[in-house]
């Protein structure tokens, strides 16, 4: 977009003091026509600035002034290329971005926030799973987020039942690989997950948007309503010390240390959406782990034993092929 060249011509002149339109279109790649015209236009629009012509000349701000876009502090400037250089790795508008950022940035700061922007690497994909990429919906979705137009959505829920939705496109959230999309509705706010939708038309309508819209309280909110169905259900569990670490990871957020026994164990509460839940991530441990309730999680956790006794238990396998009868003497 022009506005954004302007700026980054403004921030280069800011730096290197003068800059021949040669200089611009090389660092902004663009052509030297391109970066003329945009020099011009600013000093047309009462911007300080003025060709210098003949050998050695260019465009200046007048009497040096400078013009502090970013405000930046030098923690600010390594916080800000820390965070954004690993998604610069894979995505090429980012890292020209960055790289027009940096040339803009006082010499101070430069050193280390392009050592900030290569020290970390995001490799996507988990141990032992395929990598995973941001969903093309995504492009879409975030267009209509940024341009304040309103979405047609074709969604599918959990039971695969499809619905038409007119939405107001607030903003987009990355959650460990899985994406959702924000929106106001009819109904208030709503939440829909990326890889439910099905297909989504931007409109012309203009989207209504609150006026003191942040995102990432929307989104907390989100997640609290989110965690609060998903501890519906409680259990109380002693285990030993050594494997309170694995549980946790089952359980996320929902495992509460309450205390530790004479015999060393610890006393914890979990919590999932109902009974079942809490006995499927528990029936692995076998006796390694003591419910002392509630009786509901202990039914269900002895459901599952029987099952898992009838079907591996002692007797002859299911489907496995008869003996061979022994051979016979002659």
């Amino acid at each position: 977009m022009r506005a954004d060249r302007l700026v980054a011509t403004l921030l280069l002149m800011q730096v290197r003091g003068r800059v021949t339109a040669a200089q611009v279109a090389q660092e902004l790649e663009v052509s030297v026509a391109t970066a003329r015209r945009d020099l011009e236009a600013l000093s047309t629009a009462g911007v300080p600035v003025y060709p210098q012509p003949g050998r050695g000349g260019g465009w200046s701000l007048v009497g040096g002034a400078r013009t502090d876009l970013s405000g930046l502090t030098a923690g600010e400037a390594t916080a800000l290329f820390a965070l954004a250089g690993p998604g610069a790795a894979v995505a090429p508008a980012a890292r020209s971005a960055l790289r027009k950022l940096v040339a803009a940035l006082p010499d101070t700061f430069r050193a280390d926030a392009e050592a900030a922007a290569g020290s970390v690497v995001v490799d996507p994909a988990r141990w032992g799973r395929d990598d995973r990429h941001r969903p093309a919906m995504v492009d879409a979705l975030q267009d209509a987020v940024v341009r304040r137009r309103r979405a047609r959505l074709t969604y599918e829920d959990a039971k695969r039942r499809r619905s038409e939705r007119l939405v107001d496109p607030w903003g987009l959230v990355d959650k460990d690989g899985d994406w959702y999309l924000v929106a106001g509705t009819d109904e208030g706010r709503r939440t829909f997950r990326v890889d439910r939708i099905v297909d989504a038309e931007t409109t012309d309508e203009p989207a209504a948007r609150p006026a003191d819209l942040d995102l990432s309280r929307e989104w907390e909110q989100v997640v609290g309503e989110m965690e609060r169905r998903r501890s519906l259900g409680e259990a109380v569990v002693l285990i030993p010390q050594r494997h309170v670490h694995v549980l946790r990871h089952q359980f996320g957020r929902h495992c509460e240390t309450l205390g530790v026994e004479d015999d060393g164990r610890v006393r914890l509460k979990v919590a999932a959406p109902m009974a079942l839940s809490i006995a499927e991530n528990l029936a692995g441990w076998g006796a390694g782990v003591e419910v002392l309730g509630p009786d509901s999680v202990k039914a269900e956790l002895a459901r599952i034993g029987a099952e898992l006794a009838a079907a591996y238990g002692p007797g002859p396998s299911r489907g496995a092929a008869a003996p061979h009868p022994p051979p016979r003497c002659t």
